[in-house]
């Protein structure tokens, strides 16, 4: 499965309802297992961004699927980041002619 780095800013009525933060993530692992995604780790943040989550999805496709959802709810934004580990990476350099 590919990975993702989603970084997350709570919107404003993520921070007015900011005492269900942790239940809002409980859903949102609920909702990537069930398209098929998991939700490697969540972490909280100080500074630009509210949250930090890692995830895994089969592809593209669905993780923006899940992102839609997701951001739907209105209580937070964010931004998408497709990750390679080190073996893909060296899969993509060697493409390099």
């Amino acid at each position: 499965m590919a990975t993702y780095v989603c970084l997350i800013q709570f919107q404003d009525q993520g921070i007015r309802n900011i005492k269900d933060t942790v239940k809002r993530g409980d859903a949102a692992m609920a909702e990537a297992e069930k398209m098929g995604m998991k939700i490697v780790e969540e972490y909280w943040t100080m500074g630009a961004y509210d949250a930090v989550v890692v995830l895994e999805a089969p592809d593209d496709e669905t993780m923006s699927a899940f992102i839609l959802k997701v951001g739907s709810l209105g209580n937070v934004k964010g931004q998408t980041l497709r990750a390679f580990r080190r073996n893909e990476m060296e899969g993509i350099l060697a493409k390099i002619k």
